[in-house]
């Protein structure tokens, strides 16, 4: 087993969906892939040496079965994962155009959705990530919100990948109070523009953070695609982040959810704690975590999969 050597003492929580995704090129279908954005996350942190904990729910069916296997097979524990008799598991189609970036048809009944799980351990300074409509969706959301306060009460650092899709902007007025109690949560937030687009009609970095999420949250990350990454931070950090160019773009699935890895991956390799962020991050601390996170999203680009790859997993360990 290539990951069985975890390398940092604290731990990544992440909670989030399950989908299997059916990659499509020139309308034909070239890979399937358990898939889901904190999950794909969490296959990255686990192949890096992470000690992850994925909680979440797949169908009594053989998807079902190959979503926990591959968890297992990358070194991510499995327990806080539910399946539930008679209960068949999401199906995404994603179809990839001319610039490798991919279209979506997801095959999911939300309003099914169930959630049952006791907490996780919960240690000071370990990391709990979550997002997209699976943070938001009023069915689950006494779970997640629960997950949440825990980690808050122990003094975890929470990170929020907003991650709204458009296919959900009929619901963003009825969803909204879940997103400010999110954000409000969150000690990191991280959206794309098309994000803010769509919930707000702002594509500003400025005006963004300073309308929407200053008040709840401190430390922000705007990215929008291949264009420099902005953050702002306590004591009125603000820097801008050139992407740097990439050789080999084969897909551009799971670019977002790599970059949340390679972000927790540096808060963990140069000892991001919550003391330094009440303290506030240095700008050589933002740079070192912001090149993590860059270097995942990279990464995941080269290959059809939706992680780093094991070969890249060993050598940054």
């Amino acid at each position: 087993m290539p990951f069985e050597n975890t390398v940092f003492m604290r731990k990544v929580i992440g909670i989030g969906e399950t989908v299997l995704d059916i990659i499509f090129r020139n309308g034909q279908p070239t890979a399937a892939v358990p898939g889901g954005s904190t999950y794909n996350a969490i296959i990255s942190l686990a192949r890096c040496g992470v000690d992850t904990t994925f909680i979440s729910e797949v169908g009594d069916d053989r998807v079902g079965d190959e979503i926990i296997n591959f968890l297992k097979d990358n070194g991510a524990k499995t327990e806080f994962v539910s399946r539930f008799p008679h209960t068949k598991s999401p199906i995404s189609l994603a179809f990839l155009n001319e610039n490798n970036d991919a279209e979506y048809i997801f095959y999911k009944d939300h309003p099914n959705d169930r959630l049952e799980f006791e907490c996780p351990d919960i240690q000071p300074d370990d990391i709990i990530l979550f997002g997209s409509y699976y943070a938001l969706n009023p069915v689950i959301r006494t779970q997640v919100a629960g997950l949440l306060e825990e980690a808050r009460r122990q003094g975890a650092i929470i990170y929020y990948d907003v991650n709204f899709r458009p296919s959900h902007q009929h619901e963003a007025i009825k969803l909204m109070p879940n997103l400010l109690e999110n954000l409000d949560y969150a000690d990191f937030v991280r959206g794309s523009n098309e994000d803010f687009e769509v919930l707000y009609q702002k594509s500003d970095v400025g005006q963004v953070y300073d309308t929407e999420i200053s008040f709840y949250c401190d430390h922000f990350i705007y990215t929008r695609g291949a264009n420099p990454v902005e953050v702002r931070g306590k004591n009125s950090f603000k820097h801008s982040y050139p992407v740097p160019a990439s050789e080999q773009i084969v897909s551009t699935i799971g670019a977002g959810d790599n970059f949340n890895a390679g972000f927790i991956f540096g808060l963990l390799k140069y000892g991001i704690t919550r003391e330094v962020l009440d303290q506030g991050m240095s700008a050589d601390q933002w740079a070192d975590v912001v090149s993590c996170a860059q270097q995942f999203s990279a990464e995941c680009c080269r290959d059809i999969h939706n992680y780093v790859s094991v070969e890249f997993a060993q050598r940054i360990k």
